[in-house]
């Protein structure tokens, strides 16, 4: 064999040295940060629930996860079972919602006290784990209209206890059993016997029926954009019955476990959502322009700069 002369062993060579630096350099990264996996998202049954899971899903989405969307659940029991048996990853919930009639705690004023007891009873009994809290607080209220709160004297639920028998309250099921509805009022005034209660569910309906006439008072949470829409009374909570309800994501520990990245992408939501934010939001959905949910979640999303 003719042997190799030294120029044609420094081309090898060089050759060779290439060949390895090709096949051992990184590959280029296609988008820093970004994850992949489904994550199903769910959501319970009314407007504010619907858009604040639409940022969740969209935010996941931005951060590479593919989303499975499971909005419309039905109340807290269903959404909190789903979650407990995997058909959901995370869902929005409200702190003193899961305090009260998840847990059966009793009620706590302090909100940060609040957080932190349902974080971390829910990581003990159920291994589920509570994200970054919102600032706003959509507690339970009772709202009528101009007409109806001069007609017969009512600004505060003092003034409501004592007339509640010639009136209609509309609202949902749930808040003549759940202990920190109608009970807690009964407990805290003497009064609170409406002459009827109608059974109207959590959307738009009741307020129509609020407007028409079919009822004289309604219940409401403090940041439904109907309240402002419509020019209603919030009727004032002078005994402080109702505690706080914060919102922010519960999520499967064992999903969070596996995909950390969600705590990233979803905690930079909870700062901006206000008292006042979000009850424009829900105007958006539930007033005359009549907006998708997904549609003003992602509008609000790419306002903020959180998605493109």
């Amino acid at each position: 064999m003719r042997p190799i002369t030294m120029p044609k062993r420094a081309l090898l060579a060089a050759i060779f040295l290439i060949w390895v630096t090709a096949a051992c350099a990184s590959p280029t990264p296609s988008a820093p940060g970004k994850v992949s996996g489904t994550v199903k998202v769910g959501s319970k049954d009314f407007t504010e629930e619907f858009i604040v899971a639409h940022m969740y899903a969209q935010l996941l989405e931005q951060a590479g996860f593919t989303v499975e969307r499971k909005i419309n659940l039905g109340g807290t029991p269903v959404a909190h079972a789903a979650l407990l048996k995997g058909d959901i990853d995370l869902y929005p919930e409200y702190t003193s919602t899961a305090l009260l009639t998840v847990l059966k705690d009793k009620p706590l004023k302090d909100p940060n006290e609040i957080f932190s007891t349902v974080k971390t009873k829910y990581e003990q009994q159920f291994k589920l784990t509570w994200l970054q809290q919102a600032p706003f607080n959509d507690t339970q209220a009772l709202a009528m209209t101009q007409s109806g709160s001069s007609k017969y004297g009512i600004k505060s639920y003092s003034d409501l206890a004592s007339k509640a028998s010639e009136l209609i309250l509309g609202g949902p099921a749930e808040f003549v059993s759940r202990e920190d509805s109608l009970p807690a009022l009964q407990a805290t005034h003497s009064g609170f016997k409406f002459k009827e209660i109608k059974q109207l569910g959590t959307g738009s309906l009741r307020y129509q029926a609020l407007l028409s006439g079919q009822i004289d008072v309604v219940v409401a949470f403090s940041t439904d954009g109907d309240i402002a829409g419509n020019n209603l009374v919030l009727l004032k909570d002078d005994k402080g019955v109702f505690p706080v309800y914060q919102i922010a994501p519960v999520v499967r520990m064992d999903t969070l476990q596996k995909y950390p990245q969600i705590a990233d992408a979803l905690n930079k939501l909870a700062p901006l959502l206000t008292d006042a934010v979000m009850s424009g939001l829900n105007w958006q959905v539930d007033g005359p322009a009549k907006k998708e949910p997904a549609a003003v979640a992602g509008e609000f999303l790419k306002e903020k700069g959180l998605t493109k």
